[in-house]
């Protein structure tokens, strides 16, 4: 270790942001490692101030840190400038707290939260020092792990990972921590292991499964390779927020983060059944924390870390059930201290009075919807289920109280598109501006600011649009160039992402495991942090494709079959496919289906976890 310390210390004052760097965090927490029988890093594949943002890895580190004799510690990828210290200076992948190489852990966990992360992995495995070939990596330790929402669909980097954790990962971290601990005395090989380890509901092993394809180059099956391996592996989930672990405290960061602030989970999964949505889906069933639990752990985490500011983090916070009177209990305490409260996923149909109130208490300089479609036909399209009087109630609501910015996100290339929907982003975003001209001076703020951001749609496993093409390159431009040239006004600004970004997220995430050599060979050619746009190099990836034999219009921009074999038919999310199927044949008629509070609409979570989740 201190060896190791030496050799930060001195490249440090010639690195950028020298904190992410060098660990001591007030909350991190330290053993003695004489005294522990397991570590785990865990690894966010992105820099640190994104991955200390992450409320998965600050629960996670948290509860394996409560057994005694376990040690979880936090690593990260580093930016350019120190990787190129670590490779001068021959400094390995390490962890911030004990400064120890990776390669010395039991375990090495990454958390999967974006596509654009997965050369990340194979670059810190590098840096480690270890082969990133599962194959290649024969001793028993340390074991590669991977989990997030990414693993719906592993099969791109599953020759890159020993075990995937599929759901939910308090339980089935502890378990599989356990079986470690209880067969490592016996000295079991890496195949004994992850056999065993097959065995935890929720485990996927990528070897133990054989994918066979048919001529014309989709999956014909996947069939497990071993006896005792489940034939579809399925998700976990944790049936009880309010008895839930949950930490007390954070580790608290030296230097700026993405999101630096508290945060209190309040509610998982979502139930609005928004067909473009991933998350919607794969976070099922909805479950939600009792008033009392969140404002306990909101005066737990304020005063053990300082923060000033709280968040309320969910996929959609206004949709808890008791949404007033969780935000009167919390305000008794946050008004008190001075906290401010951070109320982030909120809709358009559920804001009132009081919720912009609450978030005036925390900033005034505008707000952010989410229409994602320009006209009410293709809002029910993608079952968004919102009306434009429902966006303009909300905008003048928050015009009368003196807001004067409204940005508006939207979507480009969605299913059933046409001209008129991109030219509707453009209308509606007209209309609030004018409606922020109705509103009496003496309410309103001095100017308007409209911003529209529109993003490439990018369909996704275990949604509605699994089935659908991703609009073609070209096509996506001549759309963007459509939207500018419907923009009229001066009060009006847009913005649309990266198009090959979006591109290459469509390709890896509907891929299957011949992608594996595809990100290896553009992974060996130079593309990391392919997130960062000075970073991202799409010419790079188009090469390794086309060595690859890849064609990425396979990919991307195929109409696939109802009947299709997809790469992750044999992972089980709940969500059934007749579903999956009759919400796509809804799309295409533009009708919408109800929300789950409103009724059920037979997503198969009720049937999949016997009743449990869903009533």
């Amino acid at each position: 270790m201190e060896e190791i310390r030496e050799k930060i210390e001195k490249v440090l004052l010639r690195t950028q942001k020298p904190a992410r760097y060098i660990g001591g965090e007030p909350g991190s927490i330290i053993k003695d490692k004489n005294k522990v029988d397991v570590r785990f890093a865990f690894c966010f594949p992105d820099v640190y101030d994104v991955g200390m943002s992450h409320l998965g890895m600050k629960i996670l580190y948290g509860l394996k840190n409560t057994v005694e004799n376990w040690w979880c510690e936090r690593v990260f990828m580093p930016d350019k400038d120190f990787e190129e210290h670590m490779k001068r200076e021959n400094i390995p992948l390490y962890a911030l707290e004990s400064l120890d190489p990776v390669s010395e852990f039991d375990f090495i966990g990454f958390t999967l939260q974006y596509e654009l992360s997965y050369t990340n992995v194979l670059e810190m495995l590098k840096l480690a020092g270890l082969p990133v070939l599962s194959s290649e990596r024969e001793s028993l330790t340390p074991i590669v792990v991977g989990g997030g929402p990414c693993v719906c669909n592993p099969e791109p980097i599953a020759d890159f990972f020993d075990l995937f954790i599929l759901g939910e990962g308090e339980e089935v971290n502890m378990q599989l921590l356990r079986l470690y601990e209880e067969m490592k005395p016996t000295s079991p090989t890496k195949e004994e292991f992850l056999l065993a380890a097959a065995g935890i509901e929720g485990i996927y092993v990528p070897r133990f499964y054989d994918v066979q394809y048919n001529e014309d180059g989709t999956v014909r099956a996947i069939r497990p390779n071993r006896s005792g391996v489940p034939e579809k592996v399925k998700k976990r989930v944790v049936k009880d927020l309010d008895s839930a672990y949950y930490p007390e405290n954070f580790a608290v960061p030296f230097t700026e983060i993405v999101h630096d602030r508290a945060v209190v989970e309040v509610l998982r999964g979502c139930i609005r059944g928004c067909r473009f949505c991933q998350a919607g889906f794969i976070y099922r069933p909805f479950r939600e924390k009792s008033v009392g639990i969140v404002a306990e752990q909101t005066r737990e985490l304020c005063m053990n870390t300082g923060y000033e500011e709280v968040s309320l983090s969910s996929l959609s916070t206004s949709d808890h059930s008791q949404i007033n009177q969780l935000l009167s209990t919390l305000s008794d305490y946050t008004d008190n201290e001075r906290i401010n409260l951070s109320l982030p996923s909120l809709r358009i149909d559920s804001f009132s009075r009081e919720l912009i109130d609450r978030i005036a208490a925390v900033r005034k300089s505008g707000l952010t919807f989410a229409p994602e479609a320009g006209t009410q036909r293709l809002r029910n399209v993608i079952n968004k289920n919102i009306t434009e009087d429902e966006i303009m109630r909300t905008c003048r609501l928050a015009f009368d109280m003196g807001y004067q910015t409204v940005k508006l996100y939207f979507m480009l290339g969605l299913p059933d598109e046409r001209d008129e929907d991109i030219v509707g982003i453009a209308q509606l975003a007209q209309k609030v501006v004018e409606l922020y001209f109705d509103t009496p001076k003496e309410k309103r703020g001095k100017n308007i600011q409209v911003s529209v951001s529109a993003a490439t749609f990018v369909p996704k496993p275990f949604t509605p649009f699994q089935y659908e093409p991703q609009a073609l390159p070209e096509e996506i431009s001549r759309r963007q160039k459509l939207l500018l040239d419907s923009i009229t006004s001066k009060k009006i600004r847009c913005s649309y992402h990266q198009q090959n970004v979006s591109i290459l997220e469509a390709v890896l995430a509907r891929g299957d495991r011949r992608l594996c050599r595809a990100v290896y060979t553009a992974w060996k050619k130079g593309c990391t942090l392919d997130s960062w746009d000075e970073h991202f190099r799409f010419d790079l990836w188009q090469e390794a494709f086309s060595e690859c034999g890849i064609d990425t219009r396979f990919y991307a921009n195929r109409q696939r079959a109802y009947d299709e074999v997809m790469p992750w038919s044999h992972l089980d999310y709940m969500i059934s496919d007749e579903f999956l199927v009759r919400e796509n044949k809804k799309a295409h008629l533009a009708q919408t289906t109800r929300n789950c509070r409103e009724g059920c609409s037979g997503c198969g979570v009720g049937k999949n976890s016997g009743g449990v989740y869903c009533g």
